[in-house]
């Protein structure tokens, strides 16, 4: 009796802690649903380690692709920072594949009206885009590293045959029969066979153990591409039939992939029946002949999983592209409410309900393509300032920038090259509206001395113009092109000399070239081939203020001899500075004294 109550005891035990973990996961489930419904934009806190930024770049490294972003201007732009900000995905297939659809310009419209379909009906459906991203969730990451690599490293594992597994389990055959016959003899040899078995098991176990992981993903990737399809979703019907039949051709890997795969590997809870299976699989390696009859399903099937990945990322970077959109109408917003706020102060007798402000567009637009080269924007802005000052142009021909230091110019620079980048990957422009044909876009932006290749600043700067002019002159390719502060690494004769050359060759057919610069030169040299525009600030009170509006013409104001005297310098260098500009303006050489 005592026992019964013993037992009764332990499975009510049991059953407690069975139902408080349950109750505990439908918990964290349902909050888990309300924060994709609810609050989905912070989806993007995410921690990037090393291991990250490598991992998330494989699935760019293995589809290169003409009009891709080379590292030059990913860099220039700081567009790192722009994928943290929409990276609203959820598994590694969904990370990889934003990262992808970011560097990778798309030159038709068909791609990206169908990128259209699938963004816009996620965001007007919510419980079937919750419905995917649960699915999402569960298929998750794989570790320090992309699938891709251990894919790429299956070919280490060279040739691994079952046959000596097999034959080792079949001796145990033998010698269970001579137990019959000499029983302490068939133990013996029992237990020597045992023994080999568990031995050699850990070794092989080490070897394949950093595989399992790649399994497990794969595993996963197919029961979310199942939950997927059930999913009913009118504008992935192509997509939804990719996954059919890469899903059906990849069943063979599923069947009685338990022994890989199953929970109980590796447990150490204790449990009589987790210590059972491992017995199992170490004495008759189970596990390892299936591991093996999986891998070389796997070798035959790379191209089915690669479908599967991209697939599922495609969608899922859709997905987050529409909560992107969402986050910048947000921003958009709380950004008309500072404005009003800002207004009422100075006007409190106006209200707010009515003030024009808030008819202020949704801080993003779908871009118009176009023929010719013509770029226009309307109210254009930077996606990672929080409080931009928006500005709008329409070019036909180069724009050549000119200004101070900090009054705007890299910033519209970036502005322009991050929209036109924008319109081609996400098709999403932070503006009220934006135009342009197809381009492959190049920058020579923020550049730095290689020290590793001993190479300095200058011989870095012409390799990065080099490379705009070569795929101009390729002629197969429609170029826009963003340069700030040209040859700024050489001396003043040679940088305007070489400078207006470079962009006079900049501003052939075929090619779109926004410059920035501080030789105001260049503007009447590059009259015929570029329209200036500046950025101006204003001294006063003991202070510098930039309005950060694009102007028309170029700059007229000098102010850094100013901000040398507001910075407390030497009134005689302040002075002597003074005169020496003056005297070259009305001399055209100039005398040091």
């Amino acid at each position: 009796m005592e026992y019964l109550v013993f037992v009764l005891a332990m499975v009510s035990f049991a059953a407690v802690i069975f139902g408080m973990e349950v109750a505990r996961g439908a918990r964290e489930k349902k909050d888990f649903m309300n924060l994709l419904y609810k609050n989905c934009t912070r989806l993007n806190d995410k921690k990037y380690s090393l291991e990250r930024y490598v991992r998330m770049g494989s699935f760019f490294e293995r589809h290169p692709k003409e009009g891709q972003l080379d590292d030059i201007t990913w860099n220039d732009l700081g567009l790192d920072d722009i994928f943290k900000r929409m990276n609203y995905t959820l598994s590694a297939s969904g990370e990889e594949y934003l990262y992808y659809t970011l560097r990778t310009l798309r030159q038709n419209e068909e791609e990206l009206d169908h990128l259209e379909d699938v963004i816009e009906y996620f965001r007007e459906h919510p419980q079937e885009r919750v419905q995917i991203q649960f699915s999402m969730k569960k298929l998750g990451y794989t570790g320090k590293f992309s699938l891709y690599d251990y894919l790429d490293n299956l070919d280490f594992l060279g040739k691994r045959s079952n046959h000596k597994s097999i034959l080792l389990d079949l001796l145990f055959l033998p010698l269970i029969g001579l137990l019959w016959i000499q029983f302490s003899i068939g133990v013996l040899g029992i237990v020597i066979l045992v023994v080999y078995n568990i031995i050699s098991y850990f070794k092989e176990k080490a070897d394949i153990d950093p595989y399992i992981v790649s399994f497990s993903y794969i595993m996963r990737l197919m029961e979310a591409c199942r939950e997927m399809e059930k999913v009913a979703v009118p504008v992935c019907a192509e997509e939804w039939e990719s996954l059919r039949e890469s899903g059906r051709r990849m069943q063979g890997m599923k069947r009685n992939s338990y022994w890989v795969m199953s929970p109980y590997r590796g447990n150490t809870s204790g449990d009589i029946l987790a210590v059972v299976m491992d017995y199992v699989r170490m004495v008759f390696h189970v596990d390892l002949i299936k591991f093996n009859s999986m891998l070389k399903f796997l070798r035959g099937h790379i191209e089915d999983v690669d479908q599967l990945i991209q697939t599922v990322g495609y969608v899922e970077t859709a997905i987050a592209i529409g909560i992107y959109r969402g986050s910048v109408e947000d921003s958009a917003k709380e950004g008309r409410k500072l404005l009003v706020s800002r207004k009422t102060e100075d006007a409190p007798e106006e209200s707010p309900d009515k003030d024009p402000l808030l008819s202020q567009g949704k801080g993003w637009c779908v871009p118009k393509f176009i023929s010719g080269r013509r770029v226009g924007m309307e109210e254009g802005y930077h996606p990672m300032l929080s409080d931009p000052v928006k500005n709008s142009i329409g070019a036909e021909r180069g724009v050549l920038l000119t200004g101070s230091n900090a009054s705007g110019k890299s910033t519209f620079l970036k502005t322009m090259a991050l929209n036109a980048i924008l319109a081609q990957t996400i098709h999403t422009c932070t503006a009220e509206d934006y135009e342009a044909p197809f381009f492959h876009v190049y920058s020579s932006m923020a550049l730095r001395d290689d020290m590793g290749a001993g190479e300095s600043y200058y011989i870095v700067e012409i390799k990065a113009l080099k490379r705009i002019l070569d795929a101009a002159a390729s002629g197969t390719e429609n170029v826009l092109c963003f340069v700030d502060e040209v040859l700024r690494g050489t001396n003043t004769v040679e940088r305007i000399a070489a400078s207006t050359q470079i962009l006079k060759s900049l501003a052939g057919s075929g090619i779109l070239c926004f410059a920035a610069t501080h030789d105001i030169e260049l503007t009447e040299l590059l009259g015929n081939e570029y329209d200036n525009y500046h950025f101006e600030e204003d001294v006063r009170d003991g202070d510098v203020y930039f309005n950060y509006r694009l102007m028309p013409g170029k700059a007229t104001t000098r102010n850094a001899i100013r901000l040398l005297e507001l910075m407390g310098f030497d009134p005689k260098i302040i002075e002597k500075a003074y005169g020496q500009a003056e005297e070259f303006v009305a001399t055209g050489s100039w005398q040091c004294s």
